[in-house]
């Protein structure tokens, strides 16, 4: 699994308003468009068989509309300026039972060498001019190709029991039963102020020409909405739309000793009026340099082993990898998994002052708005607030519509990216503490320099910034993580003076770490991302104060020794 601070792959788009953009037309698209989802899935379900064989007992259509806008600028010139409307599909066709069925793979990571070669792929794109005769046809041949698959993995799985043991105390049902959803959101504007958002991504690119030293930058500035149309045979009928406004900053220098450096920044917001001012994309960009251009001649740091202080930002990160996808319920029941939780509910997994929840339905923190929001899951059920932690407690499971014993319901998180499988996701992931936990950062910083004097270190770091992270959590692998902090200050014990370092990686075991949290800040940070798993990449969020850890390891990064380029940059004087 991997987090992301900026979003994996962005598919492109033009200023142009989407066509049919009239808050009447976009209506009566979104009825015609599950009118003819209804129509092909109901003839499906009533006449889809093969022979001597069971028929599908669940079926559900999903289709996306994605319009997505992009400008992107390096060194004050456009360098990408597009625009992509696509509509894609999504079938799920499950044969046997709700207690046993022909789940269990990524139909995208599904291929069966035994089968004969049909000799061309189900295409997965439906019409973009909302033609439903059109639209009823690729349903049709993406379901029949899904329900050949689904009732070859069901024999398979059948096959199998006759040679594996069933540990019936371990048995859950394959999938869940729940009530159908009936949702629709209303229509909405999508605009995008092409000359200004050009113009701007010019000017912010060209800041960095006065500093040859960085020798690459780019400014993105890009808009995505997505309309999603749900149907499925239980009666759900959802439509949702969603909005992501983005605007990423980076910069690449290298070290004299060679070593690559990166920086940058990411804001995220759901309307365009959202997005920071030319102002305070300025300042950014001004403190990207200056990071930069201070890393450039940082003295590298030893491998570490002792206090360290994370800012909200790294301590959500440090979360999301350590503990939240350790808590992702799909993982539970999977042999190949570590399931590090697993028959922990009702005992202490971390310190007492600390509580977790997972909660999608919140739109903001405070003034931030929050990448994880969601109405409807990829699977049609509402998003629900999950108490995960309580107190140090684990309480429970994020869980899609894939169930885990002792648990008989999904609580909202079956997630996906466009074409994979839903599963177990986070969404919007809060911390939150009490007593010993709701500490100003000057006391944080106090404790932290207490902490390696008691130790006997010279010094204590501050981890302000990551730019993400990645986890194992399979069985066959080690449980440990792994996250790449960006700037990190080492901390005199005697003078408290903060010096700027570099070249280091924090590692460990989520457990170790974790629990060896001594204290939580007062002030939440918000760290807006894209989450990388099995199910695709999905937006996510945390929401965090910062940590005092009183040990964690720090590992040398590798080490390139590229050199630099060997001229100066043609404006470099």
């Amino acid at each position: 699994m991997m987090l992301h601070a900026l979003l994996a792959a962005s598919l492109v788009a033009q200023a142009s308003p989407t066509p049919r953009e009239g808050s009447v037309t976009l209506a009566d698209r979104t009825q015609t468009t599950l009118d003819a989802m209804d129509a092909e899935l109901t003839r499906s379900m009533k006449e889809l068989r093969l022979e001597g064989h069971e028929a599908p007992y669940f079926i559900s259509y999903a289709v996306y509309d994605h319009d997505t806008r992009i400008v992107d600028a390096h060194y004050g010139a456009l360098f990408n300026d597009d625009s992509h409307q696509e509509r894609r599909l999504y079938v799920d066709v499950r044969v046997g039972s709700y207690d046993f069925d022909s789940s269990g793979t990524d139909p995208m990571m599904d291929f069966d060498l035994s089968a004969p070669d049909p000799g061309y792929e189900v295409r997965r794109e439906g019409p973009l001019d909302g033609d439903p005769a059109a639209l009823r046809n690729a349903l049709w041949l993406l379901t029949d190709d899904k329900y050949k698959k689904a009732l070859s993995t069901y024999l398979k799985k059948r096959a199998k029991q006759v040679y594996s043991v069933e540990d019936k105390s371990e048995a859950a049902a394959s999938f869940s039963k729940e009530p159908p959803s009936k949702h629709i959101d209303p229509p909405q504007a999508f605009t995008f102020d092409h000359t200004r958002w050009a113009e701007l991504a010019r000017k912010l690119s060209a800041a960095f020409k006065a500093h040859p030293e960085i020798f690459d930058s780019d400014v993105k500035i890009d808009a995505d909405r997505q309309v999603r149309y749900f149907v499925s045979s239980e009666g759900t009928r959802v439509s949702t739309v969603s909005t992501v406004f983005g605007i990423h900053l980076d910069a690449v220098a290298r070290a004299t000793d060679g070593q690559l450096l990166e920086d940058g920044r990411d804001v995220y917001a759901p309307v365009e009026d959202g997005l920071p001012d030319e102002a305070k994309l300025q300042k950014m960009v001004d403190e990207v340099i200056t990071e930069l251009v201070a890393l450039r001649s940082a003295p590298v740091v030893d491998p570490y082993t002792g206090p360290a202080l994370l800012a909200p930002e790294a301590t959500g990160v440090l979360f999301h990898e350590a503990v939240g996808h350790r808590l992702e319920g799909d993982r539970q029941d999977d042999d190949t998994e570590g399931r590090t939780f697993k028959g922990q509910v009702g005992h202490a997994i971390l310190p007492a002052f600390i509580s977790v929840a997972d909660d999608p339905t919140l739109a903001r923190s405070g003034p931030q708005p929050l990448n994880g929001f969601y109405g409807y899951d990829e699977q049609g059920i509402p998003s629900t607030r999950v108490q995960l932690v309580d107190h140090g407690v684990l309480k429970g499971f994020l869980l899609s519509r894939h169930m885990v014993k002792g648990f008989s319901h999904s609580n909202g998180h079956g997630r996906a990216s466009v074409g994979r499988q839903p599963a177990a996701r986070m969404a919007n992931l809060v911390v939150t503490s009490e007593g010993q936990g709701a500490l100003s950062w000057a006391e944080l910083k106090k404790k932290l320099i207490e902490t390696a004097k008691k130790q006997g270190k010279p010094y204590g770091l501050i981890i302000q910034d990551m730019t993400g992270g990645n986890t194992n959590t399979s069985g066959s692998g080690y449980q440990a993580f792994k996250a790449q902090p960006r700037l990190v200050y080492r901390v005199d014990v005697n003078t408290g003076k903060e010096q700027l370092v570099r070249g280091v990686e924090m590692v460990g075991t989520p457990l170790t770490v974790i629990n060896k949290i001594s204290a939580l800040g007062n002030a939440p940070g918000v760290f807006n991302g894209y989450c990388g798993a099995e199910s695709g990449f999905v937006p996510v969020s945390t929401v965090a104060p910062a940590a005092l850890i009183s040990e964690v390891e720090l590992q040398r990064t590798t080490k390139t020794n590229a050199r630099p380029p060997l001229l100066g940059s043609p404006w470099a004087k």
